[in-house]
Order: structure tokens, then C-alpha cells, then sequence
């Protein structure tokens, strides 16, 4: 099941989601929605996924879980598996371990839009340099530097298909919504 908005909504107060990361969701879903514009994807699946991805943030989590695997485990009990699909791909490490690493352009785009935004619509360069201010330990700290390079093809291969530029996803002020899927 793909949710509406609605119910995307109900779930982010049934799982409390924080209102700092209700505005990055929103964000993500507006650069995931224009970028979707250019990409042969289920718009209102790569939606949901990109609404949903942070579900889990005060969320309890079972003994174990990590997000987003609580994410995912969220998403499947309320019966959304093609959203927890998209969602499973979307931290930061995946893209460097095949059994995770985003594969179709639904995944793709969550993933990149993800990388894009804090709590404004922010670029990977400079998403990867707050998560270098941050003085994260030595080994977090290589995970970013092994990943940076890779979100930067990703990056590179997203926007020369579309032909577009960061600035242009970043001053777009018509971003597409579910409702236009």
C-alpha cells in the first residue's frame, strides 16, 4: 500500500515525529518530487518513501535496530512494503554496501534528495561539510569520506540526465507534489 498524505500525516502523529524532521521530510519530498520530474519513477510511491524515510526518529526500537531499520519494520507492520523497499536504501552508508545500496530510480532519488537537505535545501557539498563540523568519530568519519565520493556520482549521473544543475533544483519554486502524480 502506498499512503496518501493524509495518511502519512496520521502516522507521523502516531510515531511522533519531531517537528524539526517533519520539515526535512518535507524538503526531501520537494527536491525528490522535482527531481522526479526527469526520471521514469512512481511518483507518488518515491513521495511516500521520501515522507516516511525519517518515520522512525522517536520511534521505540526494537533491541538492535538502527535507523532505518526501524523505519522499515514501521513501514511493513502498517502494511506499506514498497515504501519500506525505498526507505531501506536511504542512509547515508548504503551506498556502499551492495545488499542496500539504492539500485532503482525511486531509491536513487530519495537517496540523493536526502543528501541534499538539512532543514533547508542545503547541497551534498555542504551536507557532507556540516557532517565534517560535526567532529563525529574516526570511524563515522570514514564512512563519510568513502561515501562522499560516491554520492557525488550519483549526483553527477542524476542531474547530466536530467540536465540540470543543483541551482536549478535549489531557486525551482514549482515543486511537484503526490497530488500531481
Amino acid at each position: 500500500m502506498i499512503p496518501t498524505e493524509d495518511e502519512i500525516k496520521k502516522l507521523w502523529e502516531k510515531y511522533q515525529l519531531p517537528r524539526q524532521k517533519r520539515v526535512h521530510v518535507e524538503l526531501v519530498a520537494r527536491v525528490a518530487m522535482a527531481l522526479a520530474n526527469y526520471f521514469p519513477v512512481d511518483k507518488k510511491l518515491l513521495f511516500a518513501a521520501a515522507l516516511l524515510h525519517d518515520i522512525d526518529k522517536a520511534a521505540p526500537k526494537l533491541p538492535g535496530e538502527r535507523h532505518p531499520d526501524a523505519a522499515v519494520r514501521i513501514l511493513r507492520e502498517e502494511g506499506m512494503n514498497e515504501v519500506a523497499d525505498v526507505v531501506r536504501t536511504h542512509p547515508l552508508h548504503a551506498i556502499l554496501n551492495p545488499t542496500i545500496c539504492p539500485t532503482t530510480w525511486e531509491q536513487k532519488l530519495l537517496y540523493l534528495a536526502d543528501k541534499m537537505v538539512k532543514y533547508e535545501i542545503i547541497g551534498v557539498d555542504r551536507r557532507f561539510a556540516l557532517w565534517r563540523d560535526e567532529h563525529l568519530s574516526k570511524d563515522v568519519q570514514h564512512v563519510i569520506d568513502e561515501c562522499y565520493p560516491k554520492v557525488k556520482k550519483l549526483e553527477q549521473e542524476v542531474f547530466n540526465i536530467a540536465g540540470i544543475s543543483f541551482d536549478d533544483i535549489k531557486n525551482s519554486r514549482t515543486f511537484s507534489s503526490a497530488k500531481s502524480a
